[in-house]
């Protein structure tokens, strides 16, 4: 089973450590929950882990497969099994979902066989159709262009579909859960939990218990300050609902001091 294993990152932007010196292990098969104030570093971690420019790594290693991923371009990562579900997607005018994905998937196809030509119009869209029917999405929404005119519930499902297109071992969805209503959020969940399983695992980022009512997680971990500061099990959660960060606070300050 790949693991995703973090040790000790340190993270700036503009010379400002946000990060400081966070450790996490992440296993296919695994889904960890990552919750915290804002300003935290929890989107830092996200966008640290899939190579932004704007993220200065000043320190330690993420391991992936055996390589040190932040050694690799982004695309590297994602060839290596690693995706990322922003928390604001971009939209991309004049690309349409279709071409966006079936462009994606033999990138990676091509990454693991340099010999492949890419597969079949006929078979990717088989593959759109069933992925779409599993997030409740109607077919047309495929010759769409890319998150231009999406309302924020289709911009998420679009991200699903494609962590749903192009199967990663290790997917970090960074507050999937911002902006979606009830139904979208059930319906986004549900995607995430048809992909469940021993070969897929999983850092759901988020500031509150409800999309944990629906991805049940394995772990939940508390950053503080740029760092895990409390992990235990989906109980964790639930106590941060019913009581807020002042008691993690209380005991961090008590341990850093």
């Amino acid at each position: 089973m790949s693991e995703l294993v973090i040790n000790n990152l340190h993270v700036a932007i503009e010379d400002k450590e946000i990060l400081k010196g966070l450790n996490l292990t992440v296993r296919q098969g695994e889904i960890h929950a990552i919750m915290g104030p804002n300003g935290t570093g929890k989107s830092t971690l996200a966008y640290s882990l899939m190579g932004h420019p704007n993220y200065d790594v000043t320190d330690g290693e993420a391991f992936f497969k055996g390589e040190n991923v932040l050694d690799l371009e982004t695309d590297e990562r994602s060839h290596l099994g690693l995706f990322l579900a922003f928390q604001y997607p971009v939209a991309i005018p004049g690309v349409t979902v279709a071409n966006f994905l079936r462009t994606a998937l033999n990138a990676h196809r091509k990454a693991t066989n340099p010999e492949d030509k890419g597969m079949p119009i006929p078979e990717f869209r088989k593959l759109l159709k069933e992925r779409m029917d599993l997030l409740k999405m109607d077919h047309s929404f495929a010759g769409r262009y890319l998150n231009e005119g999406f309302s924020g519930g289709e911009k998420k499902r679009a991200e699903i579909l494609q962590m749903a297109t192009l199967k990663p071992e290790i997917a970090i969805l960074d507050e999937t859960d911002s902006g979606l209503d009830i139904d979208a959020l059930r319906i986004v969940s549900e995607g995430v939990n048809a992909l469940r399983g021993p070969e897929f695992g999983a850092v759901v980022i988020t500031h509150y218990q409800r999309i944990l009512n629906y991805i049940q997680p394995d772990f939940v971990h508390i950053m503080l300050e740029g760092r895990i500061v409390e992990s235990g099990g989906p109980e964790l959660a639930l106590q941060l609902e019913e009581q807020g960060y002042d008691w993690v606070r209380e005991k961090y300050s008590l341990v850093v001091s």
